[in-house]
């Protein structure tokens, strides 16, 4: 999660948009995708901060990239680039998927394990460990990590519960060796 007051506000202003009109999930799947392409495409960031490009090529290549996005994305894009805010725009997919899932009562969680998990392990994974921090539901991204040796680490913001072999094997070692 960034520390963008910015990036919340961009984030906050478009998530309750969004609400009103309904739309809420199509734009975090297209805001998704967005910050792909942002991430993927550094070049694409700098154009859009050059100040040798006039502000309607800007808009104009960006219509044309994005066409397929939400209007309130695009409108979005357009204000933050008016008020030379492109690099903020990752930041902003991030704080409106937080304020998404805060409404829906969802959390993200990274589950490493040696193996990729059965749809149903991670339905129990998601059940048991909601409850523990309040949620309804974890959306779960599954990493494999062969050095656990066994078992699951399971990360949900800040939170780690680590249930693997080598944790458990070095918490031993530190119990018989002292140190």
């Amino acid at each position: 999660m960034s520390q963008s007051v910015v990036a919340k506000r961009y984030a906050q202003a478009l998530f309750e948009l969004a609400q009103k009109n309904g739309q809420t999930g199509a734009i975090q799947e297209d805001l998704i995708e967005l910050k792909k392409v942002f991430q993927t495409n550094k070049e694409l960031g700098q154009l859009l901060q050059s100040p040798r490009l006039k502000s309607t090529k800007k808009k104009e290549l960006m219509a044309d990239l994005f066409k397929g996005a939400n209007q309130l994305i695009l409108n979005t894009l357009f204000l933050m680039l008016d008020k030379k805010r492109m690099d903020e725009v990752v930041n902003l997919v991030n704080e409106f998927i937080a304020y998404a899932n805060d409404a829906a009562g969802i959390a993200d969680a990274k589950v490493y394990s040696t193996r990729l998990l059965t749809v149903d392990e991670s339905q129990a994974i998601s059940t048991a460990f909601a409850k523990k921090i309040g949620k309804s539901a974890l959306r779960i991204e599954n990493i494999i990590d062969p050095s656990l040796l066994g078992g699951i680490r399971l990360q949900i913001g800040n939170i780690i519960y680590d249930s693997s072999v080598s944790a458990k094997l070095e918490r031993l070692k530190r119990d018989l060796i002292g140190s």
